[in-house]
């Protein structure tokens, strides 16, 4: 028996639970036991649930192949006997998500979440490991609501914001007041590839439902603080998003404006991004990046082709600082939305949950 923790994947046939699969091959903490879905894949072998939607560009994993998927609500309890914890990527209705993932975590299995369901429920931590891995601390507020002893739920913010969030989380010291931003999104967001949605080559749509409001939002709960067993979200500063999909398969771009409290020199601004670090490094998890924000000097840096793949896609990467006529500064940022901004960013936090003793086998309870 593997001392691993036993992990299932809630919605892993989609794009974000292939993205799961793909990340944890021979991850040396996490071993996947099972996979699950909705009725209409359970029962069937997993190569034969997905077949012809394979979106990854690797070759799907030999171990996943002949696994059974399960029926994330009729197998409920044999799921539960098997897993230490499950990340859920399950594509439906909000309030269906928020069914889910407290039905296993009332069941006492940890759901680390990639969905948008439980991100303002108050007792629910909404992490990015590097910026707020204090707001684990809220888990104990969750788990006397829940009436769990191990089980809760934690979340992972929005892929949009991923880009520019770091960045100015970095600079906090210098204070940061009013941002805007411009996301251009690609298109693998939407769970898509240019075979399934052919309209978006040579395009560009400029919406995306709920996106504008989350990427304004979600940024101040990262900084908000816990109080009475909540987190109560930053005021400041102000953000104000349009959010553009654009015809690239992988990775978010965002174009930011930013005024500060007090003005840095732009020789701060890049040795602050440069030297900024975070738990995950301190602690050397298997996911972290080692640098996670990289400062490139040419022009017509960040690029896509170039730079998504930043520290296996878990890194951000920033450019074109340069001052304003309007505002302080402005940059550009890129960050691979399905790496750190989705599966690889819940892979990140259920490392550091092992790590901080939040998740832990079964057995050894």
């Amino acid at each position: 028996m593997s001392d691993k923790l036993r992990v299932g994947i809630l919605g892993g046939t989609g794009m974000v639970g292939q993205r799961f699969i793909t990340l944890l091959e021979n991850h040396p903490w996490f071993e996947v036991v099972l996979i699950a879905a909705s009725g209409r894949s359970a029962g069937k072998r997993y190569e034969d649930a997905v077949d012809g939607r394979w979106k990854m560009q690797t070759p799907m994993p030999e171990f996943v192949k002949k696994m059974t998927v399960y029926d994330m609500d009729k197998d409920f309890d044999e799921i539960v006997s098997k897993v230490d914890f499950v990340f859920c990527a399950v594509n439906m209705p909000k309030d269906q998500i928020k069914a889910i993932e407290e039905r296993y975590a009332k069941a006492e299995v940890p759901v680390v979440s990639n969905n948008s369901a439980n991100r303002w429920t108050p007792d629910v931590p909404m992490v990015v490991p590097e910026i707020n891995p204090e707001h684990l601390e809220v888990i104990k507020y969750q788990r006397e609501r829940l009436g769990t002893k191990r089980g809760f739920i934690c979340v992972k913010p929005n892929c949009s914001i991923q880009s520019y969030t770091p960045a100015l989380n970095a600079l906090k010291e210098f204070g940061p007041k009013l941002v805007v931003a411009t996301t251009y999104q690609a298109i693998s967001g939407a769970g898509k590839t240019f075979e399934q949605w052919p309209e978006m080559v040579e395009n560009i749509i400029p919406y995306i439902g709920g996106e504008e409001e989350k990427s304004e939002k979600e940024p101040l709960r990262l900084w908000g603080k816990i109080e009475d067993g909540k987190i109560v979200p930053a005021s400041d500063p102000v953000i104000t998003c349009q959010c553009i999909r654009v015809p690239v398969l992988d990775g978010h771009t965002a174009a930011v404006f930013v005024n500060f409290e007090k003005k840095p020199t732009k020789e701060q601004i890049i040795e602050k991004w440069r030297s900024f670090k975070g738990v995950p490094q301190e602690l050397n998890l298997p996911s972290a990046p080692k640098q996670f924000i990289q400062y490139l000097e040419e022009d017509d840096r960040p690029q896509v082709k170039l730079d998504v793949n930043y520290e296996n896609g878990m890194g951000v990467s920033l450019g074109r600082l340069r001052e304003d006529s309007v505002f302080d500064y402005k940059f550009v940022g890129l960050s691979h939305n399905t790496l750190r901004g989705a599966a690889g960013g819940a892979v990140l936090i259920a490392e550091l949950l092992k790590a901080q003793g939040y998740i832990t086998p079964k057995d050894a309870e």
